[in-house]
């Protein structure tokens, strides 16, 4: 793969928003790494100046500020795993290693109280999560939360034994792989937490919503791959990433590769969008809610990938786009030849969607479907804690 690509405006329909104390949330999120010295010193300077407050003030526009919080901390102790342990740290060639370290962080991650790795900067910063993290989650969310931890440590194993060897995936095998080790599916609880209420499994569960989550991480990584294209091409380290997947098993120029790379992302999100419609229009006030949170994590993931200094590079500028484009490149109906998620296709209905009713109004004139649990201000209260332990 060529370097030096010209990436073009991505086709993205859904408006900008940023949670007002997003300013605050990004100090906040770089005194707890420097409390916690997440990664080496290197590092960790570099994941302060990434701006990942920001990112999660935007994916929780209207949420609550301390889960906003939480969640920046949390993505920010992800990029140490991933840029420390996995991308650029030792464990990240040799998958036998990495097993075992990233499942004593699993442990922690289900019981903070387990005396391990004690003298572990991220183990100690994944205790601070999960103590805190207890005083916003519902036990199942807190056990979807560890769930998909371990989907995600599975995932960077998996990538790591392609890393050792020097192979790339092919296109099915990377879009499931992907699916996972860009770290979307643990946010997920959060989203509900940062709104105060937990999705029922009946919803949550159903194939069509699982679909619309999952069509949400293919975009979101799907662009990262494209807005990180750069930074990863340029250096020394083996490196993973759609449009290298496309050129070396189809055969594409690199040009050819992005314009592939655009038309998948550009279907799959014409295709959630019209699932979305579809959904909300039969949905409870939470599923609603939940619809709406993915979508503010797909447009989240734009801004910060085309703004944040670790894609934009500019000490080596990456040539990124500064604005979106209104139409797709591709709005074609027709199931992409990806067997691992083709069959999102199946699960939308034809036709246009029905008219969904008003935010927060109960459908055919009952309660509201899903399950709130204590209001955010009932539950701080009730916490009895500071909003930060540094325990």
């Amino acid at each position: 793969m060529e370097h030096g690509i010209l990436v073009p405006p991505v086709y993205s329909p859904i408006p900008p928003a940023i949670h007002p104390r997003h300013e605050l949330i990004d100090q906040q999120t770089a005194e707890w790494a420097r409390t916690f010295d997440i990664g080496s010193r290197e590092l960790r300077e570099k994941l302060i100046g990434h701006d990942i407050g920001t990112f999660a003030a935007r994916i929780l526009p209207e949420g609550d500020e301390e889960v906003i919080s939480l969640l920046a901390d949390f993505i920010l102790w992800l990029f140490g795993v991933d840029d420390g342990h996995c991308e650029e740290g030792e464990l990240g060639t040799d998958p036998k290693e990495l097993v075992p370290e990233l499942s004593r962080l699993l442990r922690i991650a289900q019981n903070p109280e387990a005396a391990m790795l004690t003298d572990d900067p991220l183990a100690a910063g994944l205790r601070d999560l999960r103590h805190r993290m207890h005083r916003h989650a519902t036990p199942a969310q807190l056990a979807r939360w560890v769930d998909a931890l371990r989907e995600y440590f599975l995932s960077v194993v998996w990538e790591a034994s392609h890393r050792s060897k020097g192979t790339i995936p092919d296109l099915n095998d990377y879009t499931l792989m992907r699916l996972y080790d860009g770290a979307t599916s643990v946010v997920m609880p959060l989203l509900e937490m940062g709104h105060g209420y937990e999705l029922q499994p009946h919803e949550r569960d159903s194939t069509s919503v699982r679909a619309a989550a999952e069509m949400a991480y293919f975009i979101i990584t799907w662009d990262n791959d494209l807005f990180s294209h750069h930074k990863e091409s340029r250096g020394q380290r083996y490196y993973l990433n759609v449009l290298r997947v496309l050129e070396h098993h189809h055969g594409l120029s690199p040009a050819q590769a992005l314009e592939a790379a655009v038309a998948q992302r550009d279907r799959v999100m014409c295709l959630f969008l019209r699932l979305r419609a579809h959904l909300a229009a039969s949905a409870s006030p939470q599923l609603r809610q939940y619809l709406d949170s993915l979508t503010s994590f797909i447009r989240a993931a734009q801004d910060w990938g085309i703004s944040s200094r670790r894609y934009t590079t500019p000490d080596d500028p990456a040539e990124l786009p500064t604005t979106f484009r209104d139409t797709p490149t591709d709005d074609s109906t027709e199931p992409l030849d990806i067997p691992a998620v083709s069959w999102w296709w199946d699960v939308v209905p034809e036709g246009p969607a029905p008219v969904a009713p008003q935010p927060g109004r109960p459908l055919d004139g009952g309660a509201a479907v899903g399950v709130p649990h204590l209001p955010l201000t009932d539950r701080v209260a009730a916490s009895a804690h500071p909003h930060r332990s540094y325990a």
